[in-house]
């Protein structure tokens, strides 16, 4: 699953002053490592992984949050680097974050090269011991981020407690950017707007409802129309991919939704509902029926011939997971159907009061 994007594709690569120090990088890195039984390193995986990361990001911080550490601590292993090889990796931009050079350039794909054969005796030790352990970077959409990835997470880490699970929560655009530069291993999303690259693996079948105050007009029902909706003010959760799909609901009914309010974060569409700003539309029910300000909701099904979301695991076509991947897969699958996420919500159930995902 270690792919990332090729230097190539960058203009300035193909100089010949560009090759030139490639060829120089690449002999360079292979005397220190190949020059006898004296060698000593003067760097590790993790300055590499820690340099490939800066310059993917362009940014220190971002790169700490990417591999889980201090600012400082990635600022450390740059300047020790360059120091070392006596080159300069990166321009510094005091408002535009940093740039690579050219030498920065080749230097970030020997590391790519050198990183990816330090995980393929990760992944080849797994698979002939049969343990399950490692790093596990997964990334769950924004939406029911908060509903899913905690539990899930907890209940793998406590099957598995040699994996360094990883956590990101991002919209579909960022997902997908993530699983193409290889920050993620795997992702938990819904099957919006799929590329052909990208693999989807059904989990779970989310139809929509209705997210309401107890007092609203429609609240008590057993089930509520989009055409019922409509005249009533919207919260609408708008996000990359989501609001397109919730608004697809009321299009393809003829009928043009009241939007009052639009915010990106779910816990404040629910409190907005809870204030009696207006009503949302949703696919995962959390389990508590109040928003975080102690207001009470309640959730009713949309009926009508509309399509549900699909929950699952979004990974790169073509490529092979290794162990502790393929694991979590297998796991994802026992655990979220076991939620119950694929079953509609009514307005008499009885598991409405301590809820189901």
């Amino acid at each position: 699953m270690n792919r990332h994007p090729a230097p190539e594709d960058d203009p300035a690569v193909h100089s010949p002053e560009a090759r030139t120090l490639s060829a120089r990088a690449n002999l360079f890195l292979n005397w220190r490592l190949n020059r006898g039984t004296d060698m000593v390193l003067r760097f590790t995986l993790r300055q590499l992984e820690y340099l490939v990361a800066v310059g993917e990001f362009g940014s220190v911080t971002e790169a700490a949050e990417r591999v889980n550490v201090s600012a400082p601590s990635v600022s450390a292993a740059i300047s020790q680097l360059e120091k070392e090889f006596g080159i300069n990796l990166f321009v510094r931009r005091h408002a535009h974050g940093l740039s690579l050079t050219q030498a920065g350039h080749s230097f970030v794909a020997q590391a790519r090269q050198i990183l990816s054969e330090a995980a393929k005796l990760n992944a080849l030790s797994n698979e002939l011991t049969g343990q399950v352990r490692g790093p596990l970077h997964v990334a769950c959409l924004v939406t029911f981020a908060q509903a899913v990835i905690p539990s899930l997470r907890r209940a793998f880490s406590d099957v598995y407690p040699d994996v360094d699970f990883f956590q990101y929560e991002r919209d579909q655009a960022r997902i997908l950017e993530g699983l193409r530069m290889a920050r993620f291993d795997i992702a938990l999303s819904y099957d919006l707007d799929i590329p052909a690259d990208v693999t989807f693996h059904e989990l779970a079948v989310l139809p929509p409802y209705a997210v309401l105050h107890e007092d609203h007009p429609l609240a008590g029902r057993r089930g509520v129309t989009v055409e019922e909706l409509a005249p009533h003010p919207m919260i609408l959760l708008d996000l990359p991919h989501s609001s397109a799909y919730f608004l697809s609901l009321f299009r393809e009914a003829g009928v043009t939704p009241h939007i009052a309010e639009r915010t990106r974060d779910m816990s404040v569409m629910r409190a907005m509902v809870a204030n009696r700003f207006g009503y949302s539309i949703a696919n995962i029910r959390p389990v508590s029926t109040y928003a975080l300000d102690g207001g009470r909701l309640t959730f009713v099904p949309l009926t009508g011939n509309l399509r549900p979301m699909r929950m699952g695991i979004l990974s790169m076509a073509g490529a092979t997971p290794a162990l502790t991947v393929r694991r979590f897969i297998d796991f994802c699958g026992e655990t979220i159907r076991g939620m119950g996420m694929d079953l509609p919500v009514c307005a008499d159930d009885p598991q409405q009061e301590k809820g189901s995902s």
